[in-house]
């Protein structure tokens, strides 16, 4: 049988418009036929003194029996204790909603001890919004999950310090997969603020953090998880920012980042310090550093300003490759970017037996801008007979603020201490001998098309490597007032080709030591 071209054209009209009716009802009305169910049906009350933990944990539990559906959170402030979250479940805050958290800490019953182990654990977690082992589910919205930090203490019975005193995270998640966080924002938790744990299948997308209440304060904790999208988000933590991490067997994998606006009187993007299962297959990109929109630090003696914009670090085992770190801006820190293997070898758990010294290699960072920097330089370092490898940077600006007096910094590069069980920090060393790259213990290091310089005259050597193999500088421009004798030292350097800055007038650049 023929068909018409208007037959054609009006049945696949019809068609069309069916199709984007129900693309329409998807993607603002949720599945077809789907039940919300508002939690002051439940006995809850949006007054800010009401608990409403138990209206909040029925409606959860009337949601997954029934097979999944919203769980509506509507205007007004919802104080609570501890909210879990089961499969199939969407937490939803309308424009208006705040779940306020509790401040009796009797109101966070501790959770049992979970399966999956990590370093972090303290023996049964407390959160406000919490899950393990549960699927397809989502926190979303426009409201405000408000943690009270100021006035949340750790666990009465706690015997552990630090950050594992038992004070309440705002959202923790064990073992979930097909999750989702969108629009919410996150304030002012007990310690961080939100917790990723062995998850898989992850997207946190278009979240506002701001996390100033706390020693801990971290925005964002990314542990052991696989699959897992950050993106289009604002954060501004206390402590370290965007933090990925590997405190158990899992691995951090398969990662992406990207389009974020970050800061941090700490670190602002990193990977470390714990890294027991590795990271692998991370990209990172289109990302802000700037100093934090606090007027002063909460627990913090020191100025207004981050510590690094980047910092990598392994040191309890682990391998850390196929890393790519590509178009950041960063200003505000004392220190660029950070790479650091060590041999801390800190245990996961008590009875776990000592990691073996880890491995980084195969890192491409690219597209930076740094600048309004203090003067801790970027560093790429190692341990004796364990290098980092396969390093890659290119088309970087990097602008520290010089004006360092004698007795400012470390003067000779031979009393930077190796501190290999030392806890792995940017600013550990103090200002170090160089002012742009301090690298040691190095195999393969490629820096391509570089431009460098400082706010005011810097009495340091701008490169300095020591035990490097395979290194190529090519493509520098010093973009500072006034010409250095000497670019680069180097110190058991193998198998290298540096090029003449751009403009450099002293032809003898590179000071090599037999």
């Amino acid at each position: 049988m023929i068909l018409s071209t208007k037959y054609l054209f009006k049945n696949t009209c019809k068609i069309t418009c069916l199709l984007f009716s129900f693309f329409i009802l998807h993607s603002f009305n949720g599945i077809a036929g789907e039940i919300h169910y508002n939690i002051c049906d439940f006995g809850a009350v949006g007054d800010g003194q009401a608990l409403c933990t138990d209206a909040f944990n029925k409606a959860i539990d009337k949601c997954n029996a029934d097979g999944g559906g919203t769980v509506i959170v509507p205007r007004g402030i919802f104080k609570s204790g501890t909210i879990v979250l089961k499969t199939n479940v969407n937490l939803h805050l309308e424009m208006g909603a705040t779940i306020s958290a509790s401040t009796n800490h009797a109101d966070f019953p501790r959770q049992k001890q979970p399966e999956y182990r990590s370093q972090k654990d303290p023996g049964g977690w407390y959160a406000l919004i919490y899950a393990e082992g549960a699927s397809n589910i989502a926190v979303t919205g426009f409201g405000t999950i408000e943690g009270n930090g100021k006035e949340q203490t750790p666990a009465p019975d706690h015997t552990l310090d630090g950050d594992r005193d038992g004070r309440v995270r705002n959202l923790l998640f064990i073992s979930c997969n097909q999750v989702r966080i969108e629009g919410i924002k996150m304030r002012n938790s007990g310690i961080w603020n939100q917790h990723f744990l062995n998850c898989e299948d992850v997207i946190v997308d278009r979240i506002n953090v701001y996390n100033h209440a706390n020693e801990n304060n971290d925005a964002i904790d990314i542990d052991g998880c696989r699959r897992f999208v950050l993106s289009n988000s604002i954060l501004d933590s206390e402590d370290d920012c965007i933090v990925l991490k590997s405190t158990g067997i899992a691995p951090a994998e398969d990662i992406v980042i990207t389009n974020c606006i970050t800061s941090s009187y700490c670190n602002a993007i990193k990977l470390g310090t714990e890294s027991t299962g590795g990271y692998r297959n991370i990209s990172i990109s289109n990302c802000v550093v700037r100093p934090s929109r606090s007027s002063a630090s909460v627990y913090k003696t020191n100025p207004k300003i981050g510590i690094c914009g980047i910092a990598l670090g392994v040191t309890d085992g682990g391998v850390m490759e196929g890393i790519t770190i590509s178009n950041i801006t960063i200003s505000g820190t004392e220190c660029p970017f950070f790479i650091r293997l060590a041999n801390r070898a800190r245990k996961h758990v008590e009875n776990a037996p000592e990691p073996p010294i880890g491995h980084i290699r195969n890192i491409s960072i690219s597209n930076i801008t740094a600048f309004d920097c203090g003067n801790t330089t970027s560093s790429i370092t190692a341990i004796p007979g364990c290098a980092i490898e396969n390093i890659n940077i290119n088309n970087v600006q990097i602008y520290n603020s010089g004006g360092l007096k004698s007795g400012g910094y470390i003067v000779d590069y031979k009393d930077v201490t190796e501190d290999e069980k030392g806890y792995p920090e940017g600013t550990g060393w103090g200002n170090l001998p160089a002012s742009t790259f301090f690298i040691r213990h190095v195999k393969n290091l490629a820096i391509n098309n570089l431009m460098f310089g400082s706010d005011q005259p810097d009495p340091r050597i701008p490169i300095i490597a020591i035990d490097v193999e395979n290194m190529q500088i090519n493509k520098t421009i010093y973009a500072g007032d006034e010409n250095k004798n000497t670019l680069i030292v180097l110190d058991q350097v193998r198998d290298f080709s540096i090029e003449k800055p751009q403009g450099w007038d002293n032809d003898k650049y590179i000071k090599q030591i037999d």
